[in-house]
This record gives structure tokens, sequence and C-alpha cells, in this order.
């Protein structure tokens, strides 16, 4: 009997069901490419030609980025390359860290790298989509994260994948411009970077099988900001032609409110003095630890937002004014999408969206627990006088929802979404709408349909990010469903094709959303009502 078990056991790893995987090539001669700046060699992990860590430039401290310089022979592009400079909390809640899955990587100023997933390096004219990571602007990597890795999103779509690391925080967005004209982009430098990025791929695309004239850029929560800033900046006009904003609608970070640049530079002085040295002394700031100058700028931070609104905490706890792009009038001319739809976007195709839940599930994680007393009186907190018309609004839009959960769904980010979605409308662009409605079950719910969950049905990595979705073949079919839509998208600026629910782009008569799940569908202005009366009052 045994022997029979044995053989049954090897005709099953035989079967199509246990295939392996191609063998992983790596060595002279395999996965080799030129580039602008010499030949870089990858490798191919069954079947996608891979590069990690390829330099797209290069920086001093609060210097612009240039062109990197050439180098003789050929680069190894094996390892992912340093990140920039960060703090790493030792205070993360315990289950959104599990959830999340994140790793940290060797950091350095020498951070400006990118990463390549492609099917071949065969000429072929691919979309090319360009990956802009989350962490506000202040943290994070193109590869912290598992569901960030593009092989999986390059093979089921055929597309070219690439992701961009680049300067964050106090090292992209002091403003330094009050001490010289070599400093006068200084404020934007973390933006900047990604426009040298841009102008890297088109001036390399077509080597790794990419098309440089279809650039799709997206990227989610501060990814999605700077997907924004990018289309603002005219200094970016051409480098791109579609792009897709997840969770990241909102203004910029540092000082989103007029005079912002007097702010921004109130914190480049805070920061000398924090820092014990003479105003203008950047000399000084340049040779400093990053650890020091990293403490120097949060002290700076904190105290210029207790000057501004003495007692008010910004979003999630952090300082009110926080590191991010400003508004100078040259690099960034305006805000974006305060005011409109900025004049650099003009005919760019756009996928904007967000997630049911998004952070609400920090401020509510034992909503499970309350009775009707309670949840009447949350929502009595929440919403004030208009408490009552809300809870009818969100019966409305949310059918069978108990009222306890509905105070679980964000209308912030989602009233970001919609406010870009409407002015993408006005100025006559095509724009979809999209809510990630599907609900984790992991760690009995307790993310939901939360900030980033989207991100591994979108890279079809539900399978690396099984510590978020759980995994299953519900989980996979939606995946397939969204990175299906957003390489449609990424080919011909319309999202629809085989695989995808009919998806009605928005307009002002129709404002279509894309709810994603189980089954996914459309819904026509379902929560108009409920993000009238709530938003108001909702802190």
């Amino acid at each position: 009997m045994s022997r029979l078990i044995v053989v049954a056991c090897l005709l099953a790893l035989a079967s199509p069901a246990f295939a392996a995987p191609a063998p992983l090539l790596a060595g002279d001669g395999i996965a080799t490419t030129s580039t602008s700046a010499g030949q870089v060699q990858g490798f191919v992990d069954d079947g996608i030609t891979t590069f990690r860590g390829i330099p797209y430039a290069s920086a001093e401290r609060f210097e612009p980025a240039h062109e990197v310089a050439p180098w003789p022979g050929k680069r190894l592009s094996l390892n992912y390359g340093n990140i920039c400079p960060q703090p790493v909390s030792a205070n993360y809640n315990e289950l959104q860290t599990f959830v999340s899955d994140t790793s940290y990587w060797p950091q350095s100023d020498k951070c400006l790298n990118l990463n390549v997933w492609t099917p071949a390096l065969d000429g072929k004219k691919r979309p090319v989509m360009v990956w802009l990571h989350g962490g506000g602007y202040f943290a994070g990597s193109s590869h912290e994260n598992a569901v960030y890795d593009g092989h999986n999103l390059s093979e089921s779509g055929d597309v070219v994948v690439i992701s961009v690391n680049h300067r964050l925080n106090i090292m992209g967005f002091l403003d330094l411009s009050a001490y010289g004209e070599a400093y006068k982009g200084s404020a934007n430098l973390g933006i900047s970077d990604l426009v040298q990025a841009l102008r890297w791929v088109r001036a390399n695309a077509a080597a790794f099988g990419g098309d440089p004239d279809n650039v799709t850029i997206f990227g989610q929560s501060g990814g999605g900001g700077k997907v924004q800033a990018l289309m603002t900046t005219p200094y970016a006009r051409g480098l791109f032609q579609k792009a897709i904003i997840e969770s990241g609608a909102s203004g910029p970070g540092v000082a989103p409110r007029e005079g912002d640049q007097t702010i921004a530079r109130r914190v480049a002085q805070m920061v000398f003095a924090k820092a014990g040295l003479k105003e203008g002394d950047i000399a000084g700031l340049k040779a400093l630890p990053y650890e020091a100058l990293n403490a120097a700028g949060d002290k700076a931070l904190r105290e210029v937002s207790a000057e501004l609104e003495p007692g008010r905490a910004g979003l999630l706890g952090f300082p009110l004014v926080n590191w991010g792009p400003i508004v100078d009038h040259d690099f960034l001319p305006e805000n974006p999408f305060a005011k409109g739809a900025p004049a650099a976007s003009k005919g760019i195709p756009l996928i904007v969206g967000s997630t049911l839940n998004e952070f609400q599930l920090i401020g509510a994680p034992d909503w499970k627990t309350w009775d009707k007393a309670r949840a009447e009186a949350e929502a009595a907190k929440r919403f004030g006088p208009n408490a009552a018309a809300v809870k009818a609004a969100f019966a409305k839009a949310y059918p069978g929802m108990p009222l306890a959960e509905t105070l679980t769904v964000d209308l912030m980010f989602r009233s970001g979404a919609l406010r870009v979605a409407n002015a993408k409308a006005a100025a006559g662009d095509k724009v979809w709408n999209y809510l990630f409605a599907w609900k984790s079950p992991i760690l009995d719910g307790a993310w939901a349909a939360g900030h980033s969950m989207e991100i591994a049905f979108v890279f079809n990595n539900v399978a690396a990010g099984r510590q978020s979705t759980g995994g299953g073949s519900d989980v996979a079919r939606l995946s397939a469903e969204m990175s299906k839509a957003w390489v449609n998208f990424a080919r011909t600026g319309n999202p629809n094709g085989p695989g995808v629910t009919a998806w009605e782009d928005f307009t002002a008569r129709q404002p279509a959303t894309m709810l994603f799940g189980i089954p996914s569908g459309i819904k026509i202005g379902h929560d108009a009502d409920l993000l009238s009366l709530s938003m108001p009052h909702n802190p």
C-alpha cells in the first residue's frame, strides 16, 4: 500500500496542477539590455525579465537631480537599490503591521533608482505602467511590500511595470529657496525626482519592450498624491498619457492652504535652529547624519504647526504641517484639483477611487460589539445635529448595513475622489470612478476594505498578499478583474474589456461608480445625499 501512495504522489506532482515554475535564469549573457547610461544585466524569473535598482538619476543632498553618469561595461541590476532615509517607528499597530506585511531596506541619500519587469526584451511596444508607492510624502519605498512586485501584472497583462524610489520627507521637501538660486526648487525635489524618472522611462522604455508614448502613472495613498502633483506640474507634460489615483485624492502635504510657501520657509528657518546651526548654513545641514536632520525637521514641523493652530492635530496624529510638495508658482503652479482640473492634466484620462473603509476602522475597532444605543450615540457624536438625516442617508446608500458598521465607512477619501472626478469631467476629459468594497475577513475583519487593500488585487498579487486578503477563489476572480481593468486602461485609455464588469465613465449627469466586490457593479450617485449631509460635520 505504501508503494501505491508514493506512486500516486509522484503522479500528482507531475500533473499540471503541480507544475513547477520555469527555472530562474541569471548569468552572463542573460537579461542584458542597453540604457542611456550603459548596459544593465538582470535575470529571468519564471519567464519575466527583471531588473532591480537601476539608477535613473543622481543628486547631492537638497539639490536637483540630473542624469546619471554613464558607467563602463555591464551594470548588475539583480538587487533592489537603497531607499530614501526615513524614520522607522517601533510603535506600529500590530494588526496593521500584520496586514500590510511591510519590509524595511537599506537607506541612503543615493536612492534614485527603479525596478523593471517585462515579458521580453524584444522591441515590442507594450504599455508601460509606472508605480508610485505610498507612505505619504515621508516614508515607504518601491519594494517595501511583496504586493508591489510587478511580475504577475507584467505577465498577465503583457505590460512593462516600473516602480520608483525617490527622495522623501526632509530629504525631498525642505524649502531652502530663500538661501540661494541653487536651492530654488528644493521644496519639490521629491516630485521633480519623479519627473526625472519619467524622463528616463521615455528615453529607455523601448529597450525593455515598452512603448515610450504609452505610459500610465499609478499610485496609492501618498503615491496617488504624487500622481496628482505630476498631473499639475508642466514639467511632466508629455511624459505620461494616462493616470490612476488610488486613495490619494488630496492636496499637497506641507500646507494645503494659501501662503504655503511662506509656511514652508518658516519650517526651514526652524530646522536650522533645531539643528543648532546658523540660519542659512546649508553646508551644515548637508553634513548632518540623517537621524539628527530628521529630529530637527520633526521638531520644526510640530512647532510651526503649533504656531499656526495651537492644539490642533493633523490627520492620524501627524503634525498639521508635514512634508510634501508646495505651490511655488513654477514647478507646481497650483494646488492639485483645488479649483478644478489642473491645466497640465488636460487630455489625460483618469481612474480615481478609494476603498470603502480606508482608515475608519482604526477609530472604531470594536464596532461589532456596539448595541443600538451605542451606535446611535456614536452617530450623534460624529454628525451632530445632522445625525438623523445622515443615518437615513447611510441606509439609502448602503441598504441593510447596520448603523454601527456604517460608521466605519470612509467619507473623506471618497469625497476627495469624487471632487477630482467631477473636476476632470467638467474639463471634458474621460474619467472613471471606483469604490473598492470587498471586505477582507482577516483578523475578524479588522481592516475590511481598508486603506491599501486594493493594491494586491491591482497587481494580481493576492497570493503574496494573503495576510491582507486571506486568498481563495473569490479573491482570485476579483483580482483578475481589477488587474485586467487597470491593464485595459493602460493599453487603450478605457478600463472596459473581456473579464471586466461593464464600467461606465463618470460624468456630471451620470456620476457612475464601480463598486469592486463579489460581484462588482455600477452605482449612480448612490452616496450623493450622504456626502452632502455628512462632510461639513465629519472630523
